[in-house]
């Protein structure tokens, strides 16, 4: 496996049965650190979909949120950071309906590698969404479990669901994505199967909503990423590491490196990590430390972010980062951090 990361790709080639999905997704979220739970309210825990078929449709619900309305429950309310919201965000408000539900794509704010997207999913008649009994159960969407973007290279990201009022009629389902190759400008398809509820005792998941919904959206908002450059080397287990660039921006952290060896990869079955290729994971990617600096002195370590490994002509190529838990404007960061290397953050507000 070229790319450790790129579990859609994996997925891809993989079928297991309703049993056997609800399992995995288990053993996956409860794999997920603490640390990364979002500062949202009344957060219902980490989805999570393993399946990867996209159908592709189009549809419109005529609903159109205000990007700040959309993100500053979820990124942050301050008056700074609103304004970055307000100046970057895009509202979307394409949809689908079935079998009574609707599922919209409120809004959608980025940078040129990094985007995250807020659907609501909502019952037409009003009526509660979500059981009363449904408690700390973990939610769970079916088909790609939302967005899939129209790049080159790998994907990675994260997903949860927001319950802001408990027992109304709508949920939201919040997503992030990071790829490898520019986002800006592109065609995002969205495809949704089901909501269900994972049984954690019986091993499958229940359906909430069985439903199809499918649309597609343009990816339109302003990138305000700032590169602080690269051309720097630090020495990191026997190896050099050489930056390429580092970028910043209000939604998120990119950093791209090349190693002066080449990772090799054992031959483990397909959607599986063997211990040899943990750890060449852990010395090429996940030992490298990031850590973004505020003004205010607070210290943000990113070194658990996703990213990409790709070995190539005897050297190894990486690419990590991840989208921020809130808003940061610029002016408001001091300094990156890449293996000990600080790359300041000066006068790019």
């Amino acid at each position: 496996m070229e790319n450790l990361f790129e579990y859609r790709r994996e997925l891809d080639s993989l079928r297991f049965s309703d049993e056997e999905k609800a399992r995995l997704i288990g053993e996956l979220a409860a794999a997920q650190p603490k640390a990364h739970r979002r500062p949202v309210k009344r957060m219902v825990l980490v989805a999570a979909a393993l399946t990867a078929v996209l159908v592709v449709g189009a549809g419109a619900t005529g609903v159109l949120k205000d990007a700040v309305e959309v993100f500053s429950p979820l990124l942050g309310g301050s008056v700074a950071q609103t304004e970055v919201i307000d100046k970057i965000g895009r509202p979307i408000g394409a949809g689908d309906t079935d079998k009574g539900v609707t599922i919209t794509a409120d809004a959608i704010i980025g940078d040129q590698y990094n985007a995250c997207i807020v659907y609501t999913i909502s019952r037409d008649d009003g009526t509660p969404l979500l059981p009363e009994d449904i408690g700390s159960h973990q939610l769970l969407v079916g088909g790609t479990g939302g967005t899939d973007l129209n790049v080159r290279g790998g994907t990675h990201g994260s997903a949860w669901f927001v319950d802001e009022v408990p027992g109304d009629d709508t949920i939201q389902y919040v997503e992030t994505i990071s790829a490898d190759s520019p986002l800006t400008h592109t065609t995002a398809k969205a495809e949704f199967d089901g909501l269900y509820w994972l049984d954690e005792d019986q091993g499958k998941r229940v359906p909430i909503v069985e439903g199809h919904w499918k649309f597609r959206f343009d990816v339109d908002y302003e990138d305000a990423s700032v590169s602080l450059g690269g051309g720097k080397t630090f020495e990191q287990d026997g190896m050099t590491f050489a930056i390429k660039d580092v970028l910043v921006s209000p939604v998120a952290v990119r950093v791209e490196y090349e190693v002066d060896s080449e990772v090799n990869w054992s031959n483990a079955p397909s959607g599986r990590v063997s211990d040899a290729d943990q750890r060449a994971q852990q010395r090429y990617f996940e030992n490298v430390e990031v850590l973004l600096t505020k003004s205010d002195g607070t210290v943000m370590d990113l070194s658990s972010s996703g990213g990409s490994i790709r070995p190539e002509n005897g050297k190894t190529h990486c690419v990590k980062g991840e989208v921020l838990e809130q808003v940061i404007p610029i002016e408001e960061m001091e300094s990156l951090s890449v293996g000990g290397i600080v790359f300041p953050i000066q006068n790019n507000g």
